[in-house]
């Protein structure tokens, strides 16, 4: 049944009615195109005055960076390294009388009190410092810098301009050259710009140093109320409409990314609307009418034509309907045209739409195969790589023990080094490894409960190098992993000790149902940008070609997920560079556990046969050798055939195996090992490998192997190796 339409229209009004309610998007668009044009022009008004803006601090910064480095050049004179402080008056004297715009040349102590000032002879009474607080800050920070610009004791307009000094004996001096603002004034004036424009170059304080109009009336003025608004907030640039002191209303533009603390303002009036403006308006309403009444006629016009297109379009896609051959008589109309030869083409583009849909399906599946196979060439790539790069570490590691165990006091410092570059590269193949696992989500933690104070101070006196200030309660309880908690610690450590100054203070505390463990340090600091993006992998701060603090950018990405798979959370804090930076970690708390009785101390074990196989002669050597220092017989092959004569020959009480075998590997070469007891206990099976994954900890478990080590192994590490402990460790 049809249902009802309500009103309708013919073909012809409604293309009368479309055709006028075209045109007013047009009519609204026109008027909004001539606003978006004088916006534009507003906009590229701007931008000149910023880029005039920003040349003028540009050329100020030089101006003044060239007066730094004159002073520089006069601090490096031999008199004043030897303390030769009148020769040295006589140099700077000279100086002032070569630089027009120089008042004076003034030398003070470490203590702000004026030494010589070049206007009064060599051993006048100094009398009073103008801008004390500039001075004080440049004994502070011992930087050059800018002073504020006032007028003198003697009626003199200037602004100070400093630079630090030591002398040979290092006595610590500020050189200040006084220098009137007409230099800056210059500055401004070389710049050709336009009579009506007002350009004023203001100080760090607020004060005008130079101005383009009426320089000598507002010089150490504060600006206009307009523009002191106008510049209002902490933004380096805007742009913006004010009244300047002449009481003419202008748009000025600021910047302040001077690198001595100084603004430039440029100010030009206000463009107004011309009478040729007003015309082109006028014009194209006129134009809008004419085409209105134009284009009403011509929907008269083409009315019945489309209305007969239209009737056959609707007998063609009846016949689609009814799966019937679509035959449409053509249109004069090109898109009723194209519409008729569309539907008689919908079958075939629909069969072969499927066909193609079929071919993608097939391909996506292709892709996503080729996306396994590849994740999985990857993984046995990082298993490969954790190999590779521990395997040389292993033979470094026990040399290093063995050296230590010689007790061999004249390289205790070569040693030192040594170990903690070995540390920092093992550190680095382990960030490697994490952050992949972390990528697939093969991170696994064992939770339980645990006492996260004790924890921390046990990572902490564990640390060598300066001590470390620790505030914390006798017992925090969390539900974690200890291994992994202790390793969000030792990062954030080594993370303060890279980029700190040596002084830093770990907190520990509990409310509301959190532990909250904060590290801070006094270093370099963070701005925004890197506190946005700080947890980020293989992101770090903007470094020097020599890469003092090294890093691969992973540790703190290795943090946050640590810590997020625990249900914390991680954040950072820094109010700037050169303000330090606080981590801080959040975990939730879990409840209170009873201290777990000390476990009694295990014996060493006596003198035992241990059999040590590995290819890598370096690493099997030094293995032996740490042992042999146990007091432990000990035996070397290099193969496992070899490791299989040895056996033959006497079975030893622990054998300590390498898994990648040049003949066979290390599963196999165990297995062969228990298949030859023939009696008496069974020998202590240790898999030492650079293979440090689950996976392989797991498989060698299957594999019967006793315990399991990742290279390089520590002291404790060998001695579980040849203890009588049992059970499959990673």
């Amino acid at each position: 049944m049809r249902s009802p339409t309500g009103f309708t229209l013919s073909l012809r009004r409604l293309l009368i009615l479309l055709s006028g309610i075209g045109l007013l998007p047009l009519a609204v668009l026109g008027l909004w195109s001539v606003h978006t044009t004088s916006q534009y022009q507003q906009r590229e008004r701007d931008r000149a005055m910023l880029d005039q803006a920003r040349a003028l601090s540009s050329a100020v910064d030089a101006e003044l960076d060239g007066s730094i480095a004159t002073l520089a050049s006069l601090a490096r004179a031999p008199a004043l390294a030897a303390g030769d402080l009148r020769a040295f008056y006589a140099i700077a004297l000279d100086q002032v009388k070569a630089q027009p715009e120089w008042l004076a040349i003034i030398l003070t102590d470490g203590a702000g009190n004026i030494l010589f000032r070049t206007t009064d002879p060599f051993g006048a009474p100094g009398g009073r410092v103008n801008d004390p607080e500039s001075l004080r800050q440049l004994l502070a920070v011992q930087r050059p810098l800018v002073g504020r610009v006032a007028r003198g004791q003697r009626g003199r307009v200037a602004f100070p301009v400093r630079v630090p000094i030591r002398d040979d004996a290092g006595r610590l001096y500020a050189l200040t050259a006084v220098i009137k603002p007409d230099r800056i004034l210059g500055v401004v004036k070389r710049q050709g710009v336009p009579a009506d424009s007002v350009i004023a170059v203001i100080d760090a304080f607020g004060a005008i140093v130079a101005r383009s109009k009426d320089h000598d009336k507002r010089v150490t003025g504060p600006v206009g109320p307009a523009l002191t608004e106008l510049m209002r907030g902490d933004a380096p640039e805007g742009v913006g409409s004010n009244v300047n002191y002449e009481g003419d209303r202008i748009t000025s533009a600021f910047t302040r990314v001077s690198r001595h603390g100084w603004t430039v303002a440029v100010g030009v009036p206000k463009p107004a609307i011309g009478a040729a403006s007003l015309k082109g308006i006028t014009l194209y309403g006129w134009g809008l009418g004419a085409s209105l009444l134009a284009c009403i006629g011509l929907a008269t016009l083409l009315s019945n034509r489309i209305a007969k297109s239209f009737a056959n379009l609707q007998r063609g896609a009846a016949a689609l309907g009814a799966g019937k051959r679509v035959d449409i008589a053509p249109s004069r109309i090109r898109e009723l045209d194209l519409m008729g030869q569309a539907l008689s083409a919908a079958g075939r583009q629909h069969a072969a739409f499927e066909a193609e849909r079929s071919k993608l399906l097939a391909s996506l599946e292709e892709a996503l195969a080729a996306s396994r196979d590849a994740s999985l060439v990857k993984d046995e790539f990082l298993a490969v790589l954790g190999h590779e790069l521990r395997n040389p570490l292993s033979p470094i590691v026990a040399s290093l023990d063995l050296m230590d165990l010689r007790a061999d006091g004249a390289s205790l410092r070569e040693r030192t080094i040594m170990r903690r570059q070995v540390n920092h590269l093992r550190r680095l193949v382990d960030d490697l490894l994490d952050v992949s696992r972390i990528t697939s989500g093969k991170m696994q933690l064992e939770l339980r409960p645990l006492n996260l104070a004790e924890l921390v101070r046990h990572v902490v006196t564990s640390r060598p190098g300066a001590p470390l200030a620790l505030a914390a309660p006798d017992a925090v309880w969390v539900q974690g992993d200890e291994s992994r908690l202790a390793q969000v610690l030792n990062n954030l450590l080594s993370n303060a000790e890279r980029f700190g100054n040596g002084s830093t203070r770990i907190t520990l505390g509990a409310d509301a149902g959190t532990a909250r463990l904060v590290v801070c340090d006094d270093g370099i600091g963070m701005d925004r940008e890197l506190l946005a993006r700080v947890f980020e992998p293989f992101y770090q701060a903007p470094q020097q070609a020599a890469r003092v603090t090294g890093g691969l950018g992973l540790g703190l990405a290795i943090v946050r997920r640590i810590v997020e798979l625990h249900g914390g959370r991680v954040s950072a804090h820094s109010d700037g560079p050169g303000t330090g930076s606080c981590f801080t970690v959040e975990l939730p708390l879990a409840a209170a556990q009873d201290a777990a009785p000390e476990p009694a101390a295990a014996a060493l074990p006596g003198a035992r046969r241990v059999l040590v196989v590995d290819d890598n002669v370096d690493a099997a050597a030094t293995t032996a050798l740490v042992l042999e220092q146990f007091g432990h017989e000990v035996q070397v092959a290099h193969s496992a055939a070899d490791a299989l004569t040895a056996v033959r020959r006497h079975m030893p009480a622990v054998a300590i195996l390498d898994i990648g075998l040049p003949d066979m590997d290390g599963y196999a070469l165990a297995a062969a090992i228990r298949n030859m007891q023939t009696g008496g206990a069974a020998p202590r099976l240790v898999a030492l490998t650079g293979y440090g994954q689950k996976s392989d900890v797991e498989r060698a478990a299957g594999a019967g192997f006793d315990l399991h080590l990742t290279k390089p192994a520590s002291l404790d590490d060998l001695a579980r190796a040849v203890a009588e402990t049992e059970g499959i460790k990673g």
